[in-house]
């Protein structure tokens, strides 16, 4: 697929490497299901509860890659996405929860699931500990597969009034600037590193991108502790 504005970067080669897992994650039943009106709700609640606290946990990560970004205007940006996860994004959240009948108590006092433990543990071990190179490669596909999810999903729409809310979020003009700004952070990042440090980069991009079917999986399945 082509990748707006991305042509000879180094984005554009990460997003090369992840192809056939993003061909997956179009394929996958939750979001075919999304389109199509056909997945359950009893899977998108679990989905949107999962997502909720996860995204606690990614705004931490964030926090973290904002203390140790080398530019200024990075400092701010992962600093002002960090509370739009919490504040943009729960009113979506807190919408359909509404819906669900859910409180915000009982919302936080859920577990991770095995997926969205593993998947943010990972995130904030990479924050905590791998050089800021590293960390934005690893942050990154939650925000490009989500954008490139969301226009893929638009063009057919939904007959779903609550599935295609979700959709028009991550399709929004909004959120695609926010996208693009990371890109263009990863871009300038990777242009000063040696070949071993892109490869690093290239590994957490594998990675978090391969957590993000993951993370689609574990909601349509419900994924609950085998013991």
């Amino acid at each position: 697929m082509a990748v707006e504005g991305a042509d000879m970067r180094f984005t554009a080669e990460l997003w090369k490497s992840i192809e056939a897992t993003y061909a997956a994650i179009l394929r996958h039943p939750f979001l075919t299901g999304l389109t199509d009106g056909s997945l359950p709700r009893e899977s998108f609640q679990f989905y949107a509860v999962q997502d909720a606290l996860y995204l606690r946990e990614f705004a931490r990560a964030l926090s973290i890659a904002a203390a140790r970004a080398p530019q200024e205007d990075w400092i701010i940006m992962f600093n002002e996405h960090a509370a739009g996860a919490l504040k943009v994004e729960r009113m979506l959240h807190e919408s359909f929860f509404k819906e669900f009948g859910l409180s915000h108590k009982e919302v936080a006092s859920t577990s991770l699931a095995p997926t969205n433990l593993a998947y943010t543990s990972y995130l904030l071990a990479v924050a905590y500990a791998a050089p800021f190179h590293e960390v934005i490669a690893a942050l990154l596909p939650c925000y490009w597969i989500y954008w490139e999810v969301g226009k893929e999903l638009e063009r057919g729409g939904s007959p779903d009034p609550l599935y295609a809310r979700w959709i028009g979020t991550y399709a929004s003009t909004e959120f695609g600037s926010l996208v693009r700004a990371v890109l263009d952070a990863t871009d300038a990042t990777a242009a000063h590193l040696q070949e071993g440090e892109r490869d690093a980069m290239r590994r957490h991009f594998l990675v978090t991108s391969r957590y993000e079917w993951m993370f689609w999986e574990m909601g349509y399945q419900q994924e609950a502790w085998s013991i």
